[in-house]
C-alpha cells in the first residue's frame, strides 16, 4: 500500500491555529483533497466549525454533502456557457460567476462575482461593471471574489489591488457586503478590514490550512518484494540490464497513485535551473530519481513506474529492506492518491 501516515493531533492543532488566524475562514477542499480526500477535509472543516466550504467543481459538491452539512458550498470554477443544465444543485451551492453571460445563465442562483485581478485567470473586468449592474437583480449575490497571485514582485501590493476593486464597486453602488479573497495573509486582510470596516473579508484557504506543516504527515510505500540481481540480469517491462550487482525493490506506489507523474514547476534562480538541467541530462540516460528513500538516501527508479508499483534499484553494498517494510516518499500532495490514510 501507499500510505499517508498522519499525526492527527498535531495536524488538527495546526488547523485550529490557522482558523484562529483567519476570522471567518473558508476551507477549500478540491481536486484530490490535497492528498487527504475531499470527504475527509469536509469532515475536518465541519469539526472546525466552518459554516462555508469551497470546492473546485460542481461535481465535487457530492464529496462534501455526503459527510457534512454547510450553509454554503462555494464552487470555485466559474459557470461557463453550454454547461449542462440538468445537474442537480443543492440549495447550499453558491456558484462563481466570472462573466456577464454567467449572470444571464444562472437566473435566481446564489452567486459570487469573481473579479479579474493581476492573476488574469478569469474574472469580471472593470469594463463589465455597467452591464453587471443591469443584471444583478437576476441572481442572489453572496459577495465578490478576488484571487491574487502567490508570488509578489517589487512594486506590487495585493491590498492596494483589492482596495481598488472595493472602491470601484462602492462608487458604482453595486451590492458589496462580502468579499472572498485568496492568497492574502491574515495581516493583509486585517489592513483591508481596517480600511473598509463595513465590508466583511473572508479568506478562502487550502494549502496553508491542510499542508502548512509537512512534519505532521509522511507518505510511505510498502516493500512488496526484494530480488537479488547480478550484473547483466534483465528485468522489467523494457528488459533493461542490471548495471552491477544489487537489488531490485518492488514498492507500492505507481502512476495511478501519482508517482512519477510530476506537474511542471516554476524554476527561479541559477542554482535551481542548474539542477533541472542536470536532472534532464540524467533522464536522457534513463536515470530518474524516485521519491522513495531507503537508508537515508533517495533511490533511483530501475525503470519508469508501473501503474501500481515502482521498481527501484539498490546497490549491493546497501542492506536491503524486507517485504513489509515501508519506504518514506517525498510526494506532491496535490497530485498523489493514497491507498490508505493512517491517522494516529
Amino acid at each position: 500500500m501507499l500510505t499517508l501516515h498522519v499525526d492527527a493531533a498535531a495536524w488538527r492543532a495546526h488547523m485550529k491555529s490557522t482558523a484562529a488566524e483567519y476570522p471567518a475562514l473558508i476551507p477549500v477542499a478540491k481536486g484530490n483533497g490535497y492528498g487527504f480526500g475531499n470527504a475527509r477535509l469536509a469532515t475536518e472543516a465541519a469539526q472546525l466549525g466552518a459554516d462555508t466550504i469551497a470546492v473546485g467543481t460542481l461535481s465535487e459538491v457530492a464529496d462534501v454533502t455526503r459527510v457534512a452539512d454547510f450553509s454554503s458550498i462555494l464552487v470555485l470554477t466559474p459557470w461557463y456557457p453550454g454547461e449542462p443544465s440538468d445537474i442537480a444543485t443543492p440549495p447550499a451551492v453558491v456558484r462563481t460567476v466570472a462573466s456577464v453571460e454567467g449572470l444571464e445563465g444562472l437566473r435566481g442562483a446564489r452567486v459570487v462575482l469573481e473579479c479579474l485581478t493581476s492573476l488574469r485567470r478569469h474574472g469580471i473586468a472593470y469594463t463589465d461593471l455597467g452591464e453587471i449592474a443591469r443584471l444583478v437583480d437576476r441572481v442572489r449575490i453572496e459577495g465578490w471574489g478576488m484571487h491574487l497571485p502567490i508570488d509578489r514582485f517589487p512594486g506590487t501590493d495585493p491590498v492596494r489591488e483589492v482596495a481598488q476593486w472595493v472602491d470601484t464597486l462602492q462608487a458604482g453602488a453595486l451590492p458589496l457586503g462580502m468579499v472572498y479573497v485568496s492568497h492574502l495573509t491574515s495581516a493583509e486582510i486585517a489592513r483591508l478590514s481596517s480600511r473598509f470596516p463595513e465590508v466583511t473579508f473572508r479568506a478562502r484557504v487550502g494549502t496553508q490550512l491542510w499542508l502548512g506543516d509537512r512534519s505532521f504527515f509522511e507518505a510511505r510505500g510498502t516493500v512488496l518484494d526484494v530480488m537479488r540481481m547480478a550484473k547483466g540480469d534483465r528485468y522489467g517491462y523494457r528488459q533493461r540490464q542490471a548495471p552491477s550487482d544489487g537489488y531490485l525493490l518492488v514498492v507500492s506506489g505507481g502512476t495511478s497513485h501519482g508517482i512519477g507523474m510530476e506537474a511542471p514547476k516554476a524554476v527561479i534562480g541559477a542554482v535551481r535551473r542548474a539542477k533541472v538541467v542536470a536532472a534532464a541530462g540524467l533522464a536522457s540516460m534513463n536515470r530518474n530519481l524516485s521519491p522513495f528513500t531507503w537508508q537515508g538516501k533517495q533511490r533511483w527508479f530501475a525503470e519508469p513506474p508501473h501503474m501500481q508499483v515502482s521498481l527501484l534499484w539498490l546497490p549491493a553494498d546497501v542492506p536491503p529492506p524486507v517485504p513489509g517494510d515501508e519506504l518514506p516518499a517525498d510526494v506532491r500532495m496535490t497530485t498523489t492518491h493514497f491507498d490508505r490514510i493512517q491517522l494516529a
